[in-house]
C-alpha cells in the first residue's frame, strides 16, 4: 500500500513537472486537446503508429528549381515522421502515455540554447538517414541533447538538410490552403550551401564557386564548423521543426488515412511567378529569413509561402531591370535612376530590403570573365533624404553566388545614407555625393549606387566599422570595385499597416502638389503688382535704385 502510494506520488510529481514544463511555452493546453483527439479512450495512451502518422510527410509531385535533385531525397522525407515519432516521444512500448507526449514535445520544441537545437536538428537529420538506410558520417557521444558530435557532412547532405527543414516549413505555411492534390516545390538553394561549404571546407580545396554544381562536390565539411556556421548565418533554422511539430500536434485529425498528403498542397502559384522574375527568388527570400527572427522574418517568409492564394506583388516597391535588345518591348517596372526609385519609396516607413545585381569584369571587351553577382541590404525604417548617415540598425548580405550575413557591429551607425539633389539651393560649397549608400564614411561607403543606377561601388571592409567584415562577393579583394548594375529590386516588410501609411503620404503630397500649382489670380488684379511688370521694370533700367525686399 505504501509502495503503490509512493509510486503515484512520484508519477504525480513528474507529471507536474513535464506539464509545467509545457506550461512555460504556453503549449500546454493546445497539447491537452491534441492529446484527446489522438489517444485510444481504452488505453488512455496514443498509439506509436498514430504519432507516426501524424508527422508523416508523403508528395505527390515532386519539383525542384535546381537544375538536380538527389535520387533519395524522396526517401528521406518518407522517413522523417517515423524519425520524429522514434527521436522526441520515445516509449518502450507500443503507445504514448501523457508524461511521454508532453516530454516528447518539450525535447522537441521547449526553450532550450541555440547550439541545443542545431544539435538536435542534426540528430534528427542523422536517424531520418539511418532509417531511409543512407550512410552518414556523424557519430553522437550520447543521447543527451547537448551532446558532443563529431565526423562529416558533404555538400549533398548540407543540400538535403536544408531541403527537409524547407519541406517542413512548407507543410506549415501550405496546409490551410488546399485540400486537393498534394505538391513539394524546392527552391533553388545553392547559393546557400556553397556559403557553408566556403565556411567549413579546409583551405586550398580549389572551389570555385562561379562554376560549381553542388552535388558534384566532394568537399567533405567537419561536423563543428558547419554548427558554428549555421550559428551564425541561419540561427532560425532550428525554427523550422518546432513550427512543424506544433501545427502537426494542433491540427492533425486520426480520421485522416492518407499520409498528410492531402493538407500539403499548394493554391494560387501567382507569388511563385512573381518570385521567378524578380531577384528575390524563393530560395533567396528563405536563406534572408533564416537569418531573422519575429515579425520581419515572417514577413519575408511570405515570399516563399504565400497563403490563401495571397501574391507578393504588394511587397515589390521598385523594381529597375536592363533588359536585352530583344526584350525591349517589356521595359522595366519602375524606371531607372534615383529619382524615379524615390518616387515609389517615399513615406514607407518600414523595413525595406533593396537588391542589387551587377556585373564585373571585361564586358564590353568582349571577355568571358564577366562575373555576375547580387547583393542587398535590410534596413528598419525606410529611407529618409538627408546629406547624412542615418539608421538604427541593418544587415547587409552577400546572395550570390555565396550568400552570407553581415550585421551590426555596434561600433558605429552608419547604416544608410540616400540623398537627391538639394531643392532651393543655387550654390553648395561642399556638395554631398547623391546617391545610396551603406556602410563606411562619406567618400569611402562600403556599397555605394549612384544617382543615375549605373554603377554600384564595393569597398573593402577595413573602410567600414558599422557592419561585421567579409566579402560582399567572392574574390572582392582590396581595392574598389565599380561594376555597371543590371537590375535593382526594393521590397517592404512593414506589413500592411506601412504600405496603409505610404498611401496616406503619397496622397497628402498629391494634395499640397495641386495647391501649389494654384495660382491666386486676385493677388495680381493691378498691373502694377504683377510679375511681368517688374521684369519688364528690370530690363528697361537695370541700374535704377530699388528698395531690397526682406
Amino acid at each position: 500500500m505504501g509502495a503503490s502510494s509512493s509510486t503515484e506520488q512520484k508519477v504525480s510529481a513528474e507529471q507536474r513537472e513535464v506539464e509545467a514544463l509545457a506550461a512555460s511555452t504556453g503549449a500546454l493546453p493546445m497539447l491537452q486537446k491534441a492529446f484527446s483527439r489522438l489517444a485510444d479512450p481504452q488505453t488512455n495512451a496514443v498509439p506509436l503508429k498514430t504519432l507516426q502518422q501524424c508527422f508523416c510527410l508523403s508528395y505527390e509531385n515532386l519539383s525542384s528549381e535546381a537544375p538536380k535533385m538527389p535520387d533519395c531525397f524522396p526517401l528521406l522525407l518518407d522517413n522523417l515522421g517515423s524519425a520524429i515519432a522514434d527521436l522526441f516521444f520515445m516509449t518502450q512500448k507500443e503507445a504514448v502515455t501523457w508524461v511521454e507526449f508532453v516530454r516528447g514535445y518539450s525535447r522537441c520544441c521547449g526553450r532550450t540554447s541555440a547550439s541545443i537545437s542545431l544539435n538536435t536538428l542534426l540528430k534528427l537529420y542523422a536517424v531520418t538517414r539511418t532509417k531511409a538506410g543512407l550512410p552518414l558520417k556523424l557519430e553522437f557521444v550520447s543521447d543527451d541533447a547537448d551532446c558532443k558530435i563529431s565526423g562529416l557532412l558533404l555538400a549533398n547532405d548540407v543540400l538535403m538538410l536544408l531541403w527537409m527543414c524547407w519541406t517542413m516549413s512548407w507543410d506549415v505555411r501550405t496546409s490551410t490552403i488546399s485540400k486537393a492534390k498534394a505538391n513539394l516545390s524546392l527552391p533553388d538553394i545553392n547559393h546557400l550551401v556553397l556559403s557553408a561549404v566556403t565556411s567549413c571546407a579546409e583551405v586550398g580545396s580549389g572551389l570555385n564557386v562561379w562554376h560549381c554544381e553542388v552535388l558534384g562536390l566532394e568537399v567533405q565539411l567537419p561536423v563543428g564548423k558547419f554548427l558554428t556556421w549555421a550559428f551564425k548565418t541561419v540561427p532560425s533554422l532550428p525554427d523550422c521543426l518546432t513550427q512543424f511539430v506544433h501545427e502537426r500536434l494542433q491540427n492533425f485529425h486520426v480520421a485522416e488515412d492518407q499520409c498528410a498528403s492531402s493538407s500539403s498542397s499548394v493554391g494560387d502559384s501567382s507569388s511563385t511567378k512573381t518570385c521567378k522574375s524578380t531577384l528575390l527568388t524563393c530560395g533567396r527570400a528563405w536563406a534572408i529569413s533564416l537569418t531573422l527572427r519575429g515579425a520581419i522574418s515572417e514577413e519575408i517568409s511570405q515570399v516563399c509561402f504565400p497563403r490563401n492564394g495571397d501574391g507578393t506583388e504588394g511587397n515589390l516597391l521598385y523594381q529597375f531591370v536592363i533588359l536585352p535588345i530583344s526584350l525591349v518591348s517589356r521595359s522595366s517596372l519602375h524606371g531607372r535612376a534615383l529619382n524615379r526609385f524615390w518616387s515609389n519609396i517615399e513615406g514607407y516607413k518600414g523595413p525595406l530590403l533593396i537588391l542589387v545585381s551587377a556585373s564585373s569584369g571585361d564586358e564590353h571587351e568582349g571577355s568571358t570573365n564577366v562575373r555576375k553577382w547580387i547583393v542587398g541590404a535590410l534596413m528598419q525604417n525606410g529611407f529618409e533624404n538627408r546629406d547624412l548617415f542615418y539608421g538604427s540598425s541593418g544587415s547587409l548580405y552577400a546572395i550570390s553566388p555565396v550568400f552570407l550575413v553581415f550585421s551590426s557591429t555596434g561600433k558605429e551607425k552608419n547604416f544608410v545614407y540616400s540623398h537627391l539633389h538639394a531643392t532651393g539651393k543655387v550654390y553648395e560649397p561642399h556638395r554631398k555625393p547623391v546617391g545610396i549608400a551603406f556602410g563606411g564614411s562619406m567618400g569611402n561607403e562600403r556599397v555605394f549606387l549612384d544617382e543615375d543606377f549605373a554603377r554600384i561601388t564595393i569597398r573593402h571592409h577595413s573602410t567600414d566599422k558599422t557592419y561585421q567584415p567579409g566579402s560582399l562577393f567572392p574574390d572582392q579583394g582590396f581595392l574598389p570595385v565599380e561594376a555597371f548594375i543590371a537590375e535593382v529590386e526594393v521590397w517592404g516588410f512593414g506589413g500592411r499597416g506601412a504600405k496603409e501609411v505610404q498611401h496616406s503620404y503619397k496622397k497628402r503630397e498629391e494634395l499640397f502638389t495641386a495647391q501649389r500649382r494654384k495660382v491666386d489670380l486676385k493677388t495680381f488684379a493691378s498691373w502694377d503688382d504683377s510679375p511681368e511688370k517688374m521684369m519688364m521694370d528690370m530690363v528697361s533700367d537695370p541700374n535704377a535704385v530699388r528698395r531690397e525686399d526682406r
